[in-house]
């Protein structure tokens, strides 16, 4: 089979094709021939070696994946062959609160990730997903969707009539769009793009902020609520960000603390800020195979589809990488095989 693989260093000129013999499932594992893969920012990061710095054995990158069961190891009895799979980002991490031992079960880092024609996974890992979508559509689930379905609907407990706030217009912020107003929520969405938040505003968004032209966004999200603040704040920017997250919260409001964009560490936390507003400050780290159900249960009752930017050919899957390295995307970024 082929498929690419980081091997003899980081950064994508260690990314390589490679013919690999086609694994074989053992017992109570599936082979899954996968349709299509979707990109995360995590898969660059696993690419330039920011999550494991001192791997040095070859690694098939990329985490998020569908495709259909071509064969079911032995006692594997909870999917038939011909059904069509996603593998979920934390493979122990099925019910409940994670542990710590669960990070050691992350597809495309530490174990290897979907970037192949082939993939084996246990079956307690995968989860069957809506038939209304595209394999392109469904590959962009298990991270991007479930991180967003996190924070808005476990955590976050969203509902009618509450005030969101999505930072950008990348997978995780579109999707915190669309499910945020599948619950009734008013969304405000910041981008430096008049044009994405023009897009943003066609799929739901009842505000946008520009905040290369505005940089004191968390004040116009506050002259937007009548000083009130948001009640729920999903921040992807990290270090440049967070404090104007808490700036902008409604006393008693949560921060879902996502992404780290700009950065992985707070030099000067507004800790007096984040006091006064009595701020709740959740850290979102994907989520669990219950959540990817629940999810799919919701897109699938609501016809959601997610919002796609551009597919490439598996053969082109390094400019893929490429262009999600650039960061313009509105949107999910898919590799078709």
């Amino acid at each position: 089979m082929k498929a690419f693989v980081l091997q003899g260093g980081f950064g994508l000129d260690h990314v390589m094709e490679a013919d690999l013999p086609i694994p074989s499932p053992g017992p109570g594992h599936v082979l899954i021939q996968i349709q299509a893969v979707s990109l995360n920012s995590r898969d660059t990061g696993v690419i330039d070696g920011f999550y494991e710095p001192n791997r040095t054995e070859p690694l098939i990158p990329v985490s998020d994946g569908v495709g259909r069961i071509i064969a079911l190891g032995e006692h594997a009895d909870k999917f038939q062959v011909g059904e069509r799979v996603s593998g979920i980002f934390t493979q122990s991490w099925t019910i409940g609160e994670p542990t710590q031992e669960n990070w050691v079960s992350t597809l495309g880092s530490p174990l290897d990730g979907m970037l192949a024609e082939y993939v084996v996974l246990p079956e307690e890992g995968l989860v069957r997903v809506p038939e209304h979508l595209t394999d392109e559509e469904a590959a962009t689930l298990a991270c991007a969707g479930v991180t967003a379905w996190h924070a808005i609907a476990e955590e976050g407990q969203v509902k009618a009539g509450d005030i969101v706030v999505v930072q950008g217009t990348g997978g995780v912020s579109l999707f915190a769009l669309q499910f945020a107003k599948l619950l009734g929520a008013t969304v405000i969405v910041t981008s430096s793009s008049d044009e994405k938040l023009e897009r943003a505003k066609a799929l739901g968004a009842d505000y946008g902020i520009n905040y290369r032209t505005n940089p004191e966004w968390d004040q116009a999200v506050l002259a937007y609520t009548q000083g009130r603040g948001a009640d729920h704040i999903v921040d992807l920017g990290g270090a440049s960000t967070l404090n104007r997250s808490i700036s902008a919260l409604k006393v008693g409001g949560q921060v879902s603390i996502i992404g780290i964009l700009s950065g992985a560490a707070v030099e000067d936390f507004a800790i007096v800020p984040a006091i006064i507003r009595k701020a709740r400050l959740q850290a979102i780290n994907v989520g669990s195979r219950e959540m990817f159900e629940r999810m799919n249960a919701v897109i699938e009752q609501h016809g959601l589809r997610p919002v796609m930017d551009r597919s490439f050919p598996f053969s082109q899957s390094l400019d893929a990488l490429r262009y999600l390295a650039q960061g313009s995307a509105f949107g999910k970024i898919s590799i078709v095989f």
